[in-house]
């Protein structure tokens, strides 16, 4: 059996700030946040809508390209999730 796909996944926020987490599952997680019950950054800025989720083949390619997306600004992680291929 193949290893299950991590995803990066992005969110905007009420506020209009972009969050970015990773998930295996990231409809229960945006549920999770949804709810009040994700990070603490989601519990005061909560969720709007989900922007993108990308796959990866493992955790650690996730937590790495997570790592770079936080780096970027609300602006270029909106232009990310509406690239070429979405």
């Amino acid at each position: 059996m193949p290893p299950m796909p991590w995803f990066v996944y992005l969110i905007e926020c009420l506020d209009g700030s972009v969050y970015t987490g990773v998930a295996v599952d990231v409809d229960r997680r945006y549920a999770e946040h949804a709810a009040g019950k994700g990070a603490r950054y989601t519990r005061s800025h909560p969720p709007r809508r989900l922007l993108a989720r990308f796959e990866h083949p493992d955790r650690s390619s996730a937590l790495k390209a997570e790592h770079a997306i936080k780096q970027l600004s609300a602006l270029q992680k909106r232009a990310l999730a509406e690239g070429p291929s979405r």
